[in-house]
């Protein structure tokens, strides 16, 4: 089982990589469940390959070049678990969203800084397909690595303009109908 576990859960980071539905179909289960996508567009939480190619949209759609180089795993067997060490790599091109009860939170305008910071997955495989995914994120790192914790002048300024303009609204707009078409594209 660890082997085709951990198989698995390679293939669904690609699939978060490259939003390829033929891949998502073959390693996500129909009753997937991502407990992370309470930030995510309303479509990140649709159970199955239809969520995870939503967020694979969202998140591509901020970050060009988007990678997972996996670092270490774990299995427990028992529980049909996984556990998983990555690198979360891209450059920051797109403005990257956050949601909160299904609204627009925050949103951090592209920065074109690079992005490269740890992250744990746990996710749970059954019959060789990936069924729950939960993480243990240091976002801290990552806003900072993004200028915006705490928020560099510059992009204390583009936030505040974002905001007056509209522009923060457009772009969730944009990034959730994004995020919804590719929830459609499951074969």
């Amino acid at each position: 089982m660890a082997s085709n576990a951990i198989d698995s859960v390679h293939s669904l980071f690609k699939v978060i990589e490259t939003g390829d539905p033929v891949l998502a179909a073959e390693v996500v289960g129909a009753d997937f469940h991502n407990r992370e996508a309470v930030n995510s567009p309303v479509s990140c939480a649709i159970p199955g390959p239809a969520g995870v190619l939503a967020s694979s949209a969202w998140m591509r759609s901020a970050f060009t070049g988007l990678r997972f180089p996996v670092l270490d795993t774990g299995v427990d067997d028992q529980r049909g678990q996984v556990f998983v060490r990555v690198h979360m790599q891209g450059r920051h091109t797109g403005p990257f969203v956050l949601f909160r009860d299904e609204k627009l939170d925050k949103i951090i305008p592209p920065s074109g800084r690079e992005l490269d910071y740890e992250q744990i997955h746990l996710l749970t495989v059954r019959g060789g397909k990936v069924i729950r995914h939960e993480a243990v994120r240091d976002d801290m790192t990552m806003l900072g690595q993004l200028g915006a914790f705490p928020p560099t002048p510059a992009m204390a300024a583009r936030l505040a303009i974002w905001k007056l303009t509209g522009r923060d609204r457009r772009a969730a707009d944009a990034v959730s109908a994004s995020a919804a078409e590719a929830a459609k594209s499951v074969g």
